[in-house]
């Protein structure tokens, strides 16, 4: 089997020695080292549309994985069988398939070397503004990515010490929260189902219809805390966002959480992993909607900022992507 893998010198864990490592593992693969989106452009463009791999490895963040995604879409290329080799800073999407870190990642590899064509698990992306992504939302959870990254700026010891998921929360809780806290007004928003019936889990975590809730309907309307959809369980640093990502077959989660800054900062830990029911949360089962918003909110795509919206649409995208599942992959070999 051809292998192709890039690795994202900008991610968390991304390096040169870690692209030298990887060739030595699997000296068979074509590894590229990239820096910019520019080198990832060019390495497809020149490389790999005349000799495309059967499967294609994505060494980085879940941003990386995304990016690589669309370039593949944007120039016109099948997406081969793909792989989340986790360098990133949250690697969320990653999680779906296997461990997280660099290790467990170049144990991945050398498990690939030993069993050739590794186990596929099919799987949906949500469409959003053309771009394809296992996850995207609004709110203060794309506020909180902001004040973190401007964080990761600071080069202060302290920053460095905390590590990603401390790092993550101490931005919540010293930069979101309290800007949020401080706000008189929430922004209002709507959601509205363009595709057929929503489904709504229930307080058991049940799939249930939704009464009235056929193209067109109203599904939610009120304050924005945080709304998202997604395809997979962990928006990242263990963070549960979709726990019913899975519940139903060919469906994305579309979740509301309508709580005020306070009520989400102490419900953290069940809010953290997943916990349901919660007060003022919402999981709908949708293929496509929209959101409405009475004024600019933050926007994030797989992890990235994207500016702010006051209108936004979701949909299940068409194909899904064959991802290697690692977890099945390494106990073949055990």
């Amino acid at each position: 089997m051809s292998v192709a893998i890039l690795v994202n010198v900008h991610s968390r864990h991304g390096s040169e020695a870690l692209g030298a490592r990887i060739r030595a593992i699997f000296p068979e693969a074509r590894v590229a080292v990239t820096r910019s989106l520019e080198d990832a452009r060019a390495w497809i463009r020149d490389e790999l549309r005349a000799r495309r791999p059967e499967l294609l490895l994505s060494g980085g963040g879940d941003g990386t994985a995304v990016a690589l995604l669309n370039e593949l879409r944007d120039q016109g290329l099948r997406v081969p069988a793909f792989g989340l080799l986790p360098f990133g800073t949250g690697n969320g999407w990653a999680r779906a398939t296997g461990e997280v870190g660099t290790r467990a990642a170049l144990r991945g590899l050398a498990a690939l070397r030993v069993v050739g064509t590794p186990p596929l698990r099919r799987f949906h992306l949500v469409e959003t503004e053309g771009r394809l992504t296992p996850f995207a939302g609004v709110g203060w959870d794309a506020d909180i990515l902001s004040d973190y990254k401007r964080s990761l700026a600071d080069a202060s010891p302290l920053i460095e010490r905390l590590g990603p998921t401390a790092g993550y929360l101490r931005s919540m809780f010293t930069k979101t929260i309290p800007r949020y806290l401080a706000r008189t007004a929430r922004p209002q928003m709507r959601v509205v189902n363009l595709g057929p019936a929503a489904l709504v889990a229930d307080a058991d975590g049940r799939a249930v219809p939704v009464p009235g809730g056929g193209p067109g309907a109203v599904l939610y309307e009120g304050p924005l805390g945080v709304c998202g959809a997604g395809t997979t369980e962990e928006l990242g640093l263990g963070f549960r966002g979709f726990p019913f990502a899975h519940l139903v077959p060919g469906r994305m989660c579309l979740r509301v959480y309508a709580a005020t800054a306070w009520g989400a900062t102490i419900r953290m830990p069940r809010l953290w992993r997943g916990a349901h029911p919660l007060p003022d949360d919402h999981h709908f089962f949708v293929t496509r909607c929209r959101l409405e918003f009475d004024r600019a909110v933050p926007f994030e795509i797989g992890g990235d900022l994207a500016g702010e919206r006051t209108q936004i649409e979701f949909e299940l995208a068409a194909d899904e992507v064959p991802l290697v599942d690692w977890r099945r992959m390494t106990r073949r070999v055990a």
